[in-house]
């Protein structure tokens, strides 16, 4: 798939409903059943709590918001791509980001039936180190985590 250009921008409140649409679309499409929270719920999710805690960015494309990342120093809480726009490097860049910012260290979870999410993680150096199903959405989850390899020169001794 040809690579367009795209923007990462910080979150704000004026992209809300675009950027809920695109996570319920994708996040229905990667684990085959519809979200179960209402809009206003979710609303409430991205613009008052998500925020407390997650740094947010979306991926913007010709205005259109196509990916979104939430994410702090450990975790990546949240990562959504467009089902139209997956493939184009859109959540390779979020990731880089949030590998960037992070303190070397980051953990997140994917549904076990989100195959194509589990593909991505561990090309992107991610490794498993649990399973469970500990999610609102009662269904089996893996933990992964990547750990930055790029510490400098190993100390001899």
């Amino acid at each position: 798939m040809m690579k367009r250009p795209f923007t990462i921008i910080p979150y704000h409140p004026q992209y809300a409903v675009e950027t809920i649409n695109m996570w319920r679309d994708s996040k229905e499409r990667a684990i085959g059943q519809k979200e179960i929270h209402d809009h206003e719920s979710h609303l409430y999710f991205l613009n008052e709590l998500l925020p407390k805690q997650y740094q947010i960015d979306l991926a913007v494309m010709e205005k259109k918001v196509v990916g979104m990342i939430a994410f702090d120093a450990k975790e990546i809480n949240q990562l959504y791509i467009h089902v139209d726009y997956q493939g184009m490097g859109i959540g390779q860049a979020l990731v880089n980001k949030a590998k960037a910012q992070s303190c070397g260290c980051l953990r997140l979870y994917t549904f076990e039936v989100n195959e194509p999410a589990q593909r991505f993680y561990e090309k992107n150096g991610f490794v498993i180190i649990g399973r469970g199903h500990e999610n609102e959405e009662n269904l089996p989850d893996i933990q992964y985590e990547w750990v930055c390899q790029d510490s400098g020169p190993e100390l001899k001794v």
